[in-house]
């Protein structure tokens, strides 16, 4: 059973929910951040949930690939997958979806800026058969690192134009916590491939008329110095993508939850996740 964390919590977590029967894919697209990567890793590592990790390597050239050979090693990585060329985020993101064996899956950057340990914060809703997909907002409250304005406002006017498409009412379109059940990611044809993936993924699910959950999540975010990446050109594709996946197709199909869910079907069956990769447990 995972421990509250970060005051972000409204309080202990519900012993009811099957939280040992769950298991969470964690997709980590990597690009040269051979300085926090292995950090973020340890730090995954110590969440008390069941969890698959898959770390996707997109063309890294500093020193990044060795490390994450030694933190496969290590048993810190389940699986580990590397881009000859630099691709972009999406097609990372993509790349480790493909892999993904987990009852649901979630994206975690490798620069520390999303703390991993609110990651039982953002699957209760799932548990509890309220969403399909949990969104980590870090515009709802949560503690945050004052950074870049028109960021912001970038950020801001990028999730109204997704709104106006998609008639949801999110504040935090380009947020990278976006947790969604495996079941309903397998159907959603994705194919940005840098930072498009965000408005991508928000239009498939709204299309899929998906459950979508926001909560609030801490953020620490990085200055250009500190090897922060995204720049006014992703702002301009991200634009782009919001008017083509929301416009054109291919469109994602409604979709409904199984009942049971997947992971209760395997509490009753006494077993666990659906594919055969190594997954740690909170000990």
């Amino acid at each position: 059973m995972p421990p509250y964390h970060s005051g972000l919590l409204a309080g202990p977590p519900d012993p009811s929910l099957p939280w040992d029967q769950v298991v969470l894919s964690v997709v980590i697209p990597v690009y040269n951040e051979v300085g926090t990567v292995e950090a973020l890793l340890r730090r995954v590592a110590e969440v008390p949930l069941r969890k698959e990790v898959i770390v996707v390597d997109d063309g890294s050239t500093d020193g990044t690939r060795e490390v994450l050979k030694r933190m496969k090693e290590e048993g810190l990585v389940d699986i580990l997958l590397f881009q000859e060329k630099n691709q972009g985020k999406g097609a990372a993101v993509v790349t480790g979806f493909r892999h993904a064996t987990g009852h649901v899956t979630v994206v975690q950057d490798a620069d520390l800026e999303y703390d991993p340990y609110e990651l039982p914060l953002l699957l209760r809703p799932i548990l509890e058969g309220k969403a399909d997909a949990v969104y980590g907002s870090r515009f709802l409250g949560g503690p945050h690192r004052v950074l870049f304005f028109w960021h912001y406002v970038g950020n801001t006017f990028l999730t109204l134009l997704s709104n106006m498409f998609t008639d949801l009412n999110l504040t935090d379109m380009e947020t990278c916590y976006k947790m969604v059940r495996t079941d309903l990611l397998r159907t959603l044809p994705l194919s940005a491939k840098r930072f498009g993936i965000e408005p991508e993924l928000t239009a498939r699910l709204a299309q899929a008329k998906a459950r979508i959950y926001e909560l609030p999540i801490s953020y620490h975010g990085r200055s250009y110095a500190e090897g922060k990446k995204i720049n006014w050109k992703d702002g301009l594709a991200a634009l782009w993508y919001i008017f083509r996946c929301n416009l054109f197709g291919p469109k994602a199909k409604p979709w409904a939850p199984e009942k049971p869910a997947p992971w209760e079907r395997a509490r009753g069956e006494g077993g666990g996740g659906e594919g055969d990769a190594q997954r740690r447990g909170s000990d």
